[in-house]
This record gives structure tokens, sequence and C-alpha cells, in this order.
């Protein structure tokens, strides 16, 4: 699923070179995360970057945008022509 970021955020910016997606911008008066850009770092990293960074904790997953691994993987696919996804176990 898309991560989204709360209103938790303090703006600092943290969060957006982590994201290999560039599925975050800067919004106003908080960042913001694309759902269609997001893919959980999938196929990235084992882990979501925005979240590990995030001083605040304000990265959260998005239930509104479920998505399981397999679709993940078909997102970064397509959000990278011709790069082999990174498979973690």
């Amino acid at each position: 699923m898309a991560y989204q970021i709360t209103s938790d955020c303090i703006n600092c910016g943290a969060c957006e070179p982590e994201c290999p997606n560039v599925a975050i911008t800067e919004g106003d008066p908080a960042y913001v995360i694309d759902p269609d850009q997001c893919t959980q770092c999938v196929g990235h990293y084992d882990s979501s970057r925005c979240a590990e960074v995030c001083p605040v904790d304000a990265c959260m997953p998005d239930h509104a945008h479920a998505e399981n691994n397999d679709q993940l993987i078909e997102k970064f696919k397509k959000l990278n022509p011709g790069k082999e996804p990174k498979l973690f176990n």
C-alpha cells in the first residue's frame, strides 16, 4: 500500500530526497505522497525510506490505497521501465 504523510509532519524535508520514485513533494503546510507513485520502496529497498528518516513518525501506511506485494512490484516496473526490482526476503 502507499504511504501517506500525516498532519504530524513538521515540513523538515527529510523524506523527499529519500523517495526513489519521486512520490513525495512539498505541500502546504506539509509534504505529501502521491499514491500513484509510491511503491512503499518495494523494488528499491527492503523498507520504506520515508518512514525510516522521518524524525516525527509522520510517514504511515495509507489504508485507502491498499496493495499487495505483487501489485507493488508491478507498479515498480511501470514506474521504472527496464529496471529489475530488487527482491528481499
